[in-house]
Formats: structure tokens, sequence, C-alpha cells
């Protein structure tokens, strides 16, 4: 196993090229490109700033990094036409392309262990069904808070914002967004939970 700091310029390289690589090849549509990766841009330097204060436990970063990949995909080509969405639309007969519904199951299962490791750390709650619940709570209300954003993106681009609310034509896009975010929170702290108690105990962050 690479040593922890590394394996975070590892990390932190990689999400530089895939994010200079999106920009450079030129995405499908610059608006929502930007919408996208805006998260990417902000988490990046915040997480390297706190490094030393602050750092996460190496899974928070590890799972961190593949969010930023799921994140710059879908900027680049959209999240109606990711070609592995579309591949997998065409291979199952699906009337759309699921790579945004990737996208949300993502946006419960990583900010969840995020979540859960903050709590740990700067509260008073401890392993257990209290811990569980708040940091699945927090993804959903997070979940919605998105989908407020990407109300507010419509209202000021009109249009131009449609690649980037990729509802496909589905009124109940919204909440399905809602749905799989909650469903990855709740697999990730039910999948995730004891390897990450080992870590912050490893690294005696608990």
């Amino acid at each position: 196993m690479l040593p922890h700091r590394t394996e975070l310029r590892a990390l932190f390289a990689l999400t530089v090229v895939l994010l200079v690589a999106s920009a450079a090849i030129g995405p499908a549509d610059w608006l929502t490109w930007c919408l996208e990766v805006s998260w990417v841009v902000v988490a990046l330097p915040l997480l390297v700033l706190t490094r030393r204060a602050f750092p996460m436990t190496p899974l928070v970063y590890r799972l961190m990094f593949a969010h930023a990949v799921i994140l710059i995909i879908g900027g680049h080509y959209t999240y109606a036409q990711v070609p592995l969405g579309r591949w997998f639309a065409d291979w199952l007969d699906l009337s759309r392309n699921h790579y945004d519904r990737l996208g949300h199951l993502a946006q419960g299962f990583v900010p969840a262990i995020f979540a859960r490791e903050l709590l740990l750390r700067t509260s008073p709650l401890r392993s257990g069904g209290w811990l569980f619940s708040t940091s699945a709570a927090f993804c959903l209300a997070f979940s919605a808070f998105f989908e407020m954003i990407e109300w507010w993106a419509a209202l000021i681009y009109g249009s131009d914002a449609t690649a980037y609310l990729a509802t496909q034509g589905d009124v109940w896009d919204t909440q399905w967004d809602m749905f799989l975010c909650l469903v990855g929170a709740l697999t990730s702290l039910t999948l995730l939970s004891r390897a990450h108690d080992r870590q912050l105990a490893r690294l005696g962050l608990n």
C-alpha cells in the first residue's frame, strides 16, 4: 500500500489532470461543465489547505476522488450524454441515460462517510444509531439543497440549463435524485462504517 502522503499527492495530481483534460478537450456544454466541476474546484484547495490542521482518513480522500471523477465526466459530456450511460441504455433497452442516477447515488455514498467523520471528531456522537441516522439525514438535506440549486440555475439560465438539469423528460427526476442519494448514504454507512472506525483508530483521529 502506498504511504498516505504519497497516495494523497497521486490523487490530487490525477484530479488536476482530469480537470485540465476535461476542459482542454472541450466539454459538450460549457455551462454544465462549470456548474458540475465547480464542486471539485472549490473542494480541492480546501482539502489541501486543511490537510495539516484537520487531516481526513484515507477512506474519505479516496471516496472524494471517486466522486470528483464522476462529476468531471458528467460535466464534460453532460449527464444525458455520457458514453457509459448510453452504452448501458442501449444494452438494457433503457429509455434514458442513467449516468445521472449514478451521480446522485454517489451524492449520498461519499458525503455520508465525510459527514460521519466530521460528527465523530467534532460532536459528542459516537458509533451507533444516532450517528448513522444523522449522517444519512445530512446527505438527504444536502440533496434537497442541490435540487434547489438546479431550480435556481433553471430560473437564471433558462433553456441554457437544460443539460445541467438532466431530467431527460422524467417528471419524477427530482424525487429519484433524492431517493438515490438516500440509498447511497444508507449503503455507504452500512458497508463502510467499520472500516472507517478502524482507520480513525489507527490514525488516532477518533
